[in-house]
């Protein structure tokens, strides 16, 4: 079994967090889901849990920041095209989100990106390898 990845998010509302993410097309795991926790899928082998704050807290000494107010993480998710950047960012906004900054396009990666519902970032790209200029794909290596 390869690797996979859990990315831990405390949510204050975990009805309406799992509300805001459906709109935007993600699906949970019932058999990781209960009234404290839910197992968002973002990819074969990408998860994000989505913990209450009473149940993040089970699981670390440190008080538990506040994501409106400082940065924890910033989390990044590629998509297929540009137009999958803006599309998820506008039915992240239509759901309740946020914007926190204009698109960025840099020629062969675009990127824009929203706050959810707690304040947490969530950095959207397109890269297009065949648009990097070859010292740009050789900086890359």
């Amino acid at each position: 079994m390869g690797t996979k990845i859990f990315v831990n998010l405390p949510v204050k509302h975990l009805g309406k967090s799992v509300e805001f993410f459906t709109k935007l097309g993600f699906e949970f795991n019932p058999q990781f889901t209960d009234e404290t926790a839910t197992c968002m899928i973002v990819a074969e082998d990408i998860f994000v849990m989505l913990l209450t704050e009473e149940k993040f807290k089970l699981f670390t000494p440190k008080k538990i920041c506040d994501a409106t107010q400082s940065t924890e993480v910033l989390v990044c998710l590629s998509r297929e095209s540009r137009e999958k950047v803006d599309e998820m960012v506008r039915s992240a906004v239509a759901a309740g989100g946020a914007t926190y900054n204009e698109p960025q396009d840099h020629g062969f990666m675009y990127g824009h990106g929203f706050q959810d519902l707690d304040g947490h970032i969530w950095e959207l790209i397109h890269m297009d390898p065949s648009a990097m200029t070859p010292d740009e794909r050789n900086d890359n290596k």
